[in-house]
């Protein structure tokens, strides 16, 4: 049976005509990219959890769905400043069950970063469009500190630089590609122009166009500290300027550039002078699938688009305070529990060393290297496959998806499913003085998290608990 009209959940594109067929347990899929292929193939790896994990003996061993849920709760209630750290692979249902329980817990709630284009759009304001109107209208197409052949390879054949759209019917022939990059990247090697800048000089570059914009000539010393002359600046302001429909699509490498939010900042207000003379978008490239979904739902429900504290009861927000590496790298956390994220490797080092030393959770589908650390691991359903859910794409714009295929577990349909079932556990050993108080799990593991290293941390109980 040929499955269409499938949401793939891999990057911020959420592509929405994929056509799945399985056959003799294999995976076939048609309009995915390889990204999604890989992703796709989860659906039968053997790599993939089966059931609930157990720290004992430093190994990963399998343990009862409830005795999980248990020891998780324990967890994380026991612990005085929790963070619950949540990934873009999963819904925004899932998302807001995650931050109910951090506001419960008093817990601090996180995201995958895009905190420094979030605070940019705090600071400027921005003149948004959809990929729909991109398609249909756009003439001129600036990628700036981004890749999209690589790390999102059909937003340029969808929506960016190939398709036929209402106003420019012959595609490709109808559009200018102008790419900012000190890298020269596969995307740019596709442009009409390429502009070369050296590392870590977007802000200069961007207050040197700005300059020139308002009828002044930039300071000489503009063109050593970018490496790109005055003359090109001006053919890509001429090029601005002349446009009919223009967007500059950014990616991570504007944004985490020196200057961080204020690089962002400055391009959206690029982007305002520019609507003086023709109409001028700017984008997100976004190379997670759902990650404009966590500020979304944050924001709607608590005012704040990532880094929630609830310690004194309501939300507080302060970025380089409240948010995962400055918790780890200072040490304010004493457990963690990571949803549908690999946060191993997206943090410095010295963060990585302190979340070895306190109690993990980890929900994923497949093993990587925050697994590895977890001393329990929850197996996650996949969404848009295996269970029914909201997406936000790359543009802010919600899809909701349906599967394909049922969840392969019995005891959880979905990642939102068990967020609900580890609340009401939650609930529960809030509301007694010990979770293990009459339970078939007397277990003296949680003492143990907190009295041995990483090195020697294993599982004991007093009682019996059959694998």
């Amino acid at each position: 049976m040929i499955h269409k009209n499938i949401v793939c959940p891999v990057c911020g594109a959420a592509c929405d005509d994929i056509q799945i067929e399985i056959k003799d347990g294999k995976i076939e899929t048609k309009n995915v990219c390889k990204m999604g292929i890989s992703r796709f193939k989860e659906i039968t790896s053997p790599r993939r959890f089966k059931q609930p994990l157990l720290k004992f003996g430093g190994k990963l061993r399998p343990v009862s769905w409830d005795g999980a849920l248990q020891i998780a709760a324990d967890i994380l209630t026991s612990a005085k400043r929790p963070l619950i750290y949540i990934g873009s692979e999963t819904s925004c249902e899932a998302y807001e069950v995650g931050l109910m329980i951090g506001e419960y817990l008093g817990a601090i709630v996180d995201t995958v970063g895009n905190g420094a284009i979030v605070m940019g759009t705090q600071e400027a304001g921005k003149v948004g469009a959809t990929e729909g109107q991109k398609k249909n209208k756009g003439d001129l197409m600036v990628y700036w500190g981004t890749n999209p052949l690589e790390s999102m390879p059909r937003q340029m054949s969808r929506y960016g630089v190939f398709p036929r759209g209402y106003w420019t019917k012959r595609g490709r022939f109808d559009r200018t590609i102008l790419t900012v990059d000190p890298r020269k990247t596969l995307t740019a090697k596709a442009s009409d122009l390429q502009v070369q800048l050296k590392p870590d000089s977007d802000y200069e570059l961007v207050s040197a166009l700005l300059t020139l914009l308002n009828g002044r000539v930039p300071h000489h010393s503009v063109e050593e500290i970018t490496g790109v002359s005055v003359h090109v600046m001006e053919e890509m302001l001429d090029l601005m300027k002349n446009c009919n429909f223009g967007t500059i699509s950014v990616g991570a490498g504007l944004s985490s550039s020196p200057g961080k939010y204020r690089n962002i900042e400055i391009a959206m207000s690029l982007v305002k002078e520019l609507n003086k003379y023709s109409k001028f978008t700017l984008g997100i490239i976004r190379s997670h699938c759902n990650a404009a979904g966590f500020s979304q739902v944050a924001s709607y429900m608590y005012g704040y688009p990532f880094g929630l504290d609830f310690m004194r009861g309501h939300p507080r927000y302060n970025p380089g305070e409240f948010t995962t590496v400055d918790l780890l790298r200072e040490k304010d956390i004493d457990a963690a529990f990571v949803i549908c994220a690999d946060l191993l490797s997206q943090i410095p080092p010295d963060c990585a060393t302190y979340l070895e030393e306190i109690p993990l959770i980890c929900l994923d589908t497949i093993p990587c290297p925050t697994t590895s650390l977890s001393d329990i691991v929850l197996p996650g359903v996949i969404d848009s496959m295996e269970c029914e859910g909201t997406f936000y794409r790359l543009d802010d714009v919600p899809v909701y998806f349906e599967p394909f295929l049922d969840s392969p577990f019995k005891f959880t349909q979905s990642n939102e499913d068990t967020l609900k079932q580890l609340f009401e556990k939650i609930k529960e050993k809030k509301n007694q003085d010990s979770i293990f108080q009459d339970s078939v799990f007397p277990f003296t593991y949680i003492d143990d998290l907190k009295t041995q290293n990483c090195s020697s941390r294993s599982y004991t109980s007093s009682g019996q608990l059959s694998f």
